[in-house]
């Protein structure tokens, strides 16, 4: 079974090769195209990404993360959030790994088997990097209005927060 598993991708290659032979497609050259495509994006989207961490780094070094976090705790303690997590609920729509620094930091204070470990694990996994994403996808494709796109993906991350907190706070009671 181990040998089979790890054989699934290069069976997969391989009958990807064999499929675009049999139809006569010049695989290589195909193959070299795609390549050529995929560097253009990454030079495309390169401006953007950097802009984006950036800014994420001024916000976090200049302190005014903090600022945040402290002037809507009031808010947090309302909904239920534990305002331990509160960083992590921030840094999450800016940076994924950043906000696996603050969940690490999160599970290594409070534990993982704690009432903020599983909300904070929850949040770690039904949230998206919006900003990273937004960034990403549509930088490549050149959209400059991204409608309503933000709104959205804002209202969803936080319908997934108080999501977490709702199912944690079941799970734990």
């Amino acid at each position: 079974m181990k040998y089979l598993v790890a054989s699934i991708i290069p069976l997969l290659i391989a009958s990807i090769v064999i499929y675009g032979m049999y139809k006569k497609v010049k695989v290589y050259e195909c193959f070299v195209e795609g390549a050529i495509e995929g560097l253009k994006v990454c030079f495309n989207i390169y401006p953007y990404l950097l802009a984006m961490l950036i800014s994420i780094a001024a916000f976090k070094e200049s302190g005014a993360l903090g600022y945040f976090i402290n002037a809507i705790k009031p808010i947090v303690k309302f909904i239920g959030l534990p305002p331990e997590i509160v960083p992590l609920v921030m840094v999450k729509p800016l940076s994924g790994s950043g906000a696996q620094g603050v969940y690490m930091d999160i599970l290594n204070q409070y534990g993982p088997d704690s009432y903020i470990g599983l909300v904070a694990s929850i949040i770690i996994g039904s949230t998206e990097t919006i900003f990273y994403t937004l960034t990403v996808y549509f930088g490549a494709i050149n959209v400059k209005k991204i409608r309503h796109t933000l709104w959205a993906a804002v209202l969803a991350d936080m319908t997934a927060v108080l999501a977490a907190v709702t199912i944690a706070r079941i799970m734990f009671k």
